[in-house]
């Protein structure tokens, strides 16, 4: 089986909110970005919340995420994994968020992108870690959640802005 790596950071001194997903998938992989199989609803949320239209350029997904001090990293550092699936993974090794935040201290709270990186993250940090950690629905395509209901859900990243 495969060891695949998680991509470096997207965060900078502005950086207030952190979003964290477990491990990049094949198509991610494949692709070197975030989020880029064309299912996952991430990029679509994004500009959604922030009022902008919508891009298929990385690098204007890049710069939406920083103009609205957004940081973007995965929990999970490198593992074994055959496809995208979550469950799929196996011996794996995290990412040092602890260091990440020490070395951001603006960021000002974590928000998880599915299970599998809230369920990561409080191995890593402990459940009663000094920022707020909230659990938001996956974008995956896999979390068969309406686009509606996710959105919904993830409005409240704007309350933190």
């Amino acid at each position: 089986m495969n060891r695949i790596n998680s991509f470096p950071p997207i965060v900078d001194e502005h950086s207030q909110i952190l979003i964290l997903g477990s491990v990049p998938g094949v198509k991610s992989l494949e692709m070197q970005q975030y989020y880029a199989h064309p299912q996952n609803q991430f990029w679509r949320l994004m500009f959604y919340l922030f009022d902008t239209e919508f891009s298929t350029d990385y690098n204007t997904r890049l710069e939406l995420l920083k103009t609205n001090k957004i940081a973007l990293w995965d929990v999970i550092e490198s593992c074994e994994r055959k496809g995208s699936l979550d469950t799929e993974i196996k011996n794996e090794i995290d990412n040092n968020i602890p260091q990440l935040i020490k070395n951001h201290p603006n960021i000002k709270i974590i928000f998880c992108n599915g299970q599998k990186s809230y369920k990561n993250l409080i191995k890593i940090l402990g459940k009663n870690f000094k920022i707020p950690i909230m659990v938001l629905p996956s974008t995956s395509p896999l979390h068969t959640v309406k686009f509606e209901e996710k959105l919904e859900s993830w409005k409240v990243i704007k309350d933190y802005l």
